[in-house]
């Protein structure tokens, strides 16, 4: 996000040893406070940039995951055919015309990913990439206008390419194992979850969505519900959310919850914490912990 001299930083929700609750925020005059937090930021706690950069390269190896089955069956289905022989010899070139676009995707996505700031996790990517590349200069010599009688042969070659293309080692949830930031992280991203797809947040209603230790959010991970500006939410890792016109991006992290708009940025560090946008809107901290934070968004 590009930084302006129009924006404002404040930090705010600092946690009391007495009362153990947030102070509030306002993008007004909450930066006039001074307000600087006692604790020191957990030397382990990931940052937004690294959830997403984690989400980003499980995505990654989920879609080599897809591409690798769906590659073996469709060659089952050219050996194989239902149909007759001739079916068969074009499903195999669209095959061949298909598939070097999927893993040039793949390798387009790791490169825009750029670096984590994790040295391990680096090498991993680079390792990746350099696996992704070295097959994608295989397949770009891999004609799809060969004749039909070769097509059949042409897809064994271009399946053996890409089921070549598994995880390096030590493959990310290795590395978990050894770097409590990425653990953290891996945890938050939900591209990492079990089947690797993103949660569906702003469409998901359903509440008995576990939500760990934290209490139950009434509208969920349903954002569009915060439109009219008035809703309670969970947030596990970042998300974007349109209340009452205000355009807020909310990042969640072990020890604060960080809200983004055009012209500020707010840290809330602890429950009942406030942040305030002007007339239109204001954010509370209602819960948070290690799983994410439930916000509520209100017209003052």
């Amino acid at each position: 996000m590009g930084r302006s001299a129009g924006v404002g930083v404040v930090v705010a929700g600092l946690v009391l040893a007495v009362g153990g609750c947030g102070g509030g925020a306002d993008e007004r005059t909450g930066a006039s406070h001074g307000t600087r937090s006692a604790a020191p930021v957990p030397a382990r706690s990931p940052s937004g940039e690294l959830v997403r950069w984690v989400g980003g390269m499980c995505a990654s190896a989920n879609a080599l995951k897809e591409l690798r089955a769906e590659s073996a069956e469709e060659l089952r289905g050219i050996r194989d055919p239902d149909e007759d022989e001739l079916s068969a010899r074009v499903r195999a070139v669209g095959y061949l015309a298909g598939t070097p676009t999927d893993v040039r995707s793949v390798r387009s996505d790791l490169a825009e990913l750029g670096p984590s700031g994790v040295p391990a996790a680096d090498r991993l990517r680079e390792a990746w990439q350099k696996k992704v590349s070295r097959v994608v200069a295989r397949l770009d010599g891999v004609s799809p206008a060969v004749g039909l009688e070769q097509a059949e042969g042409s897809a064994a070659d271009v399946d053996r390419l890409v089921q070549s293309l598994t995880p390096p080692k030590p493959d990310l949830p290795a590395l978990t194992k050894k770097d409590p930031r990425l653990a953290a992280a891996y945890r938050r991203a939900e591209r990492c979850a079990p089947g690797g797809k993103p949660a569906p947040e702003e469409t998901s209603t359903d509440p008995s969505e576990p939500t760990g230790p934290l209490p139950e959010a009434a509208d969920g991970r349903n954002y569009r519900a915060c439109s009219d500006g008035a809703c309670e939410v969970l947030v596990t890792s970042e998300a974007d959310i349109t209340a009452n016109g205000v355009d807020v991006r909310v990042s969640v992290a072990d020890d604060h919850v960080t809200f983004r708009t055009p012209g500020t940025v707010m840290q809330l560090g602890g429950v009942g914490g406030e942040a305030g946008f002007g007339n239109a809107l204001k954010a509370t901290v209602v819960a948070h912990d290690e799983n994410g934070a439930v916000l509520r968004f209100a017209t003052p």
